[in-house]
């Protein structure tokens, strides 16, 4: 059942100044809100078909699939760096033609993107029809510069955009069988979620896990049974890989591995303390999966927060890392805005996200060839702040609430809302 906004907490007659931000957030809403949401992402998904460069990213993997088709292997292109799936996923696309797939593409990025939003709400139990949910992804669509790009482009980050959340809702619901499928079939496409298997060690879930490594293995396997020398994988795409590609990926590298060294500091030093964040993140997601919810919230807060923080700890380090990844997480670090106390509540939140902000006039040379500064900014601030609330105890106490026309009652279906003294921290 999602969060009731009728359901205020009250502190003697009068509600808190957060729960009415909750009420608001959660309150149905409007059809004017529905119209002009709608029309903001029919326009940036419009306008990504109509930029010149339409699908860019999304066009080595169609090369690839046709590459395979003409009998020749797709790892002849330097740039083709996905699994031998991502080709056989990539073959119905290849078949598409590009005048319609001009249309297409931006309709499955904006449909992917749609589909993640709407798990991450379910996960933290927020209504579909609420102001937060209508007003959300069409909000992230207008100011967050990344979300365009990434329609734009094509890139295949979407499906892990959609697959997270999806598969932490299943894991939510028990099912974990079913999220391991989901997160193995995200994989196939494009290994971005293999750190989440962290997650499913956590929790213990072995099954899960099995599933999750098994099905990209083997649709990998057919993959590479179809292509001629398979063994370029290996020999030619992982050592490019692991080397941070080359000069072309370097402007948008938000890695602080490939950010560090335009900065001044010494390789070794840059991979050193990148190495060193990430494990602190690490240590940051088992702390927060250790610590339970309150009681009637369920796990959705743990799941969200564990695997982002999880996900955030492997962008420190993996070579590229571009600033579309953080769309991976940042709808499930926006949906537990709907509880008091969460991140989205708190300013350093914002602060963190002003440097992908569109209405942010920043100079050129950080819009282009130096913007992977601004990336990298985002990326450890959003991993910091995530870090800190892990570490810090959350304890939610749910206080009496009334509703018109019943008596007092505690209502584990209300925003949890942090003790006293944990609201008026910023985080």
């Amino acid at each position: 059942m999602g969060l009731r906004p009728g359901i205020w907490l009250m502190r003697g007659d009068r509600p808190s100044a957060a729960g009415r931000v909750t009420a608001w957030l959660l309150g149905p809403a409007p059809l004017p809100w529905r119209v002009v949401s709608a029309g903001i992402l029919l326009v940036v998904a419009v306008s990504a078909g109509l930029h010149p460069k339409w699908g860019s990213d999304n066009a080595f993997v169609v090369k690839a699939a046709d590459a395979l088709l003409a009998g020749a292997s797709p790892y002849e292109d330097k740039r083709f760096l996905y699994l031998p799936s991502a080709v056989i996923m990539a073959v119905p696309e290849a078949m598409v033609p590009r005048a319609v797939l001009r249309w297409l593409l931006p309709a499955g990025m904006t449909g992917l993107l749609g589909a993640g939003w709407w798990a991450s709400l379910r996960l933290l139990s927020v209504s579909l029809r609420s102001r937060m949910a209508v007003g959300g992804l069409a909000l992230l669509a207008l100011v967050y510069k990344p979300y365009a790009n990434l329609v734009m482009l094509g890139n295949w980050t979407a499906i892990s955009a959609a697959a997270l959340p999806l598969a932490l809702l299943l894991a939510h619901r028990r099912r974990w069988a079913a999220a391991g499928l989901v997160v193995g079939l995200a994989i196939a496409c494009k290994p971005m979620l293999v750190p989440l298997g962290l997650l499913f060690v956590l929790a213990r879930q072995w099954r899960g896990l099995a599933v999750a490594v098994l099905v990209p293995a083997g649709m990998s396997l057919a993959g590479a049974l179809l292509m001629p020398s398979p063994t370029l994988f290996f020999t030619k795409t992982l050592p490019f890989l692991f080397q941070g590609q080359d000069s072309y990926a370097l402007p948008w590298d938000a890695s602080p591995v490939a950010v560090l060294p335009r900065l001044g500091v010494p390789g070794p030093v840059a991979v050193a303390l990148a190495g060193a964040a990430a494990l602190a993140g690490l240590w940051a997601a088992r702390t927060r999966w250790r610590r339970p919810d309150a009681e009637g919230e369920g796990d959705g807060p743990r799941l969200a927060e564990t695997a982002c923080m999880v996900m955030l700890a492997a962008f420190l380090v993996s070579r590229p890392s571009f600033d579309h990844y953080l769309l991976v997480v940042l709808p499930l670090l926006l949906a537990t805005g709907a509880r008091e106390g969460s991140m989205p509540r708190s300013p350093w939140f914002w602060l963190a996200l002003t440097p992908q902000m569109v209405l942010v006039p920043w100079p050129s040379e950080l819009a282009h060839k130096r913007r992977a500064f601004k990336d990298c900014a985002t990326l450890c601030g959003l991993a910091i702040l995530l870090a800190r609330r892990a570490r810090r105890s959350s304890r939610v106490t749910l206080e009496p609430v009334t509703t018109a026309g019943s008596p007092p009652r505690t209502e584990p279906e209300c925003a949890a809302t942090p003790a006293a003294s944990a609201s008026r921290t910023a985080f």
